[in-house]
């Protein structure tokens, strides 16, 4: 059985602020990646709320470089 925030054809129920947050530092998607060993391109999927998972220690590292909590980067968007 597939839990309801994990509907694979819409939306999660889970909003990223990455976006927010990068701004609020003056960091690019760029410089995370450099700082966290992740792609741009990994990066941009779940900037844009389109990441089906992640893994704990990505979600770690991005909010170490980014002086957050994870309740910072990640929100219920319903």
């Amino acid at each position: 059985m597939t839990p309801a925030a994990v509907d694979e054809d819409g939306p999660t129920g889970i909003h990223c602020r990455l976006d927010e947050l990068l701004a609020e530092r003056n960091m690019t998607v760029a410089r995370l990646s450099e700082l966290v060993g992740v792609s741009v391109v990994n990066l941009s999927v779940l900037k844009n709320d389109r990441a089906r998972a992640i893994r704990y220690s990505t979600l770690s590292a991005i909010c170490r470089a980014l002086d957050c909590e994870v309740g910072d980067l990640l929100v219920r968007s319903d």
